[in-house]
């Protein structure tokens, strides 16, 4: 049976959602208004559950800046909304505008539409439109989001660009390994039978062979099961909150991982200020946003700072991952009263220092994984050799 989204008013007036069961549109209108409520609209809900879609930061980016665009040129908004819903590029993005466009039709604001699909439309978008909306600025509004969202899509392809090679290494070398494995150490079984007492990294090498040769299901099994249970860890808040500070101390690793956390913070706490959203709600929807379980706990507490009437700078720097330099420049912004602009200023170092780093890190991390590779493999081969080389030292004696 079909189930069909639903908005009504009831006798006072109160604006009520829900979705219902039913036969037609024309039946959940008759239960509706069996139950004293006056329907607004009955709209059928799609299979794809596009509520629940979620799009790319690039789809996102070019959706607000087209949109912008749209309503800087004169366009309504609900025109603008119809308009953008009928792009081909982008089926699903256009689904979720051809709702939003409904909605507002049926007299809601925009911000209010793009909150019901909360998987596509993150708290900080909603934020930022209701500003926009009710400052009557909406149009610069989406021209800062698309640019906001553009640099976020940037730095994201940086960190997964320069990723690439050395994943390429990694999953190479692990199929050079388990292929030497594999096809080469048994033929050596045979070669080896007439020793004794064999070396002991020649009996790690025969007993991984015959693991991965004999049970190999099992080794598959053991894999995904770590894999799943890594995964599984990784929802828990606990170990993500343990991951988050074991990665700060890690060499390399943890500048990289501080860095990118303060950038983000930055961009997205001054992005919303100057447009207009008050500090402490700012602060808690960057802080959701920042992706960090140890940078989440340092806004926390820097909000309630600020909430009991102390200044922004002085918490996080208690925290312990803001540089000096940055803690400096924020305290000047307060000081100076252009806090948004000083934020935004900031991310836009960081955000080059930390391209710096993931240079700095990629040409470290390439030959240390070749080094991995080679060792891996020389530590075979003398395992396998230095037994032959034993055999042929005693029968030459």
């Amino acid at each position: 049976m079909p189930v069909f989204e639903y908005v009504a008013k009831s006798a006072t007036g109160e604006r009520i959602m829900g979705q219902a069961a039913g036969l037609s549109a024309q039946a959940v209108v008759a239960d509706l208004e069996a139950k004293a409520l006056i329907p607004v609209s009955v709209r059928e809900q799609t299979g794809a559950a596009v509520r629940g879609v979620r799009l790319s930061v690039r789809a996102m980016a070019t959706f607000y800046r087209q949109l912008g665009e749209l309503l800087r040129s004169g366009v309504p908004i609900l025109r603008a909304l119809q308009l953008l819903s009928r792009s081909k590029s982008n089926p699903k993005l256009g689904a979720v505008v051809g709702r939003i466009a409904e909605d507002v039709a049926d007299g809601e604001g925009l911000a209010e539409s793009m909150a019901q699909h909360p998987q596509t439309f993150p708290a900080i978008h909603i934020a930022m439109v209701r500003a926009g909306e009710r400052g009557g600025f909406l149009e610069e509004v989406l021209k800062r989001l698309a640019m906001f969202l553009h640099r976020q899509a940037e730095l994201r392809s940086t960190i997964l660009a320069s990723m690439i090679y050395p994943m390429v290494l990694v999953v190479v070398g692990t199929i050079v390994v388990v292929s030497v494995m594999i096809v080469f150490v048994p033929k050596f079984r045979s070669m080896l039978e007439g020793i004794g007492e064999l070396p002991l990294p020649t009996r790690i090498v025969m007993g991984a062979s015959d693991v991965l040769t004999q049970q190999g299901w099992l080794a598959l099994l053991v894999a995904a099961g770590a894999a799943a249970g890594m995964w599984w860890a990784s929802r828990q808040p606990e170990v993500r909150a343990s991951a988050s500070r074991l990665s700060l101390r890690l060499w390399i690793i943890g500048p990289l991982v501080a860095n990118t956390a303060v950038a983000r913070f930055c961009r997205i706490l001054g992005t919303l200020l100057a447009n207009g959203i008050p500090m402490l709600s700012a602060m808690n929807i960057s802080k959701e946003a920042t992706g960090n379980a140890v940078m989440v706990e340092a806004i926390a507490k820097a909000t309630r700072s600020v909430q009991a009437g102390e200044t922004l700078a002085e918490p996080l720097a208690a925290s312990g991952l803001f540089e000096d330099d940055v803690i400096e420049v924020i305290r000047i912004g307060e000081s100076a009263n252009n806090l948004e602009e000083v934020l935004v200023s900031i991310a836009e170092t960081i955000e080059s220092r930390v391209d710096r780093l993931l240079g700095t890190a990629v040409r470290l991390v390439e030959p240390l994984l070749l080094l991995m590779l080679g060792a891996t493999l020389l530590f075979i081969i003398l395992a396998l050799v230095v037994p032959l080389v034993l055999l042929s030292a005693r029968a030459g004696g």
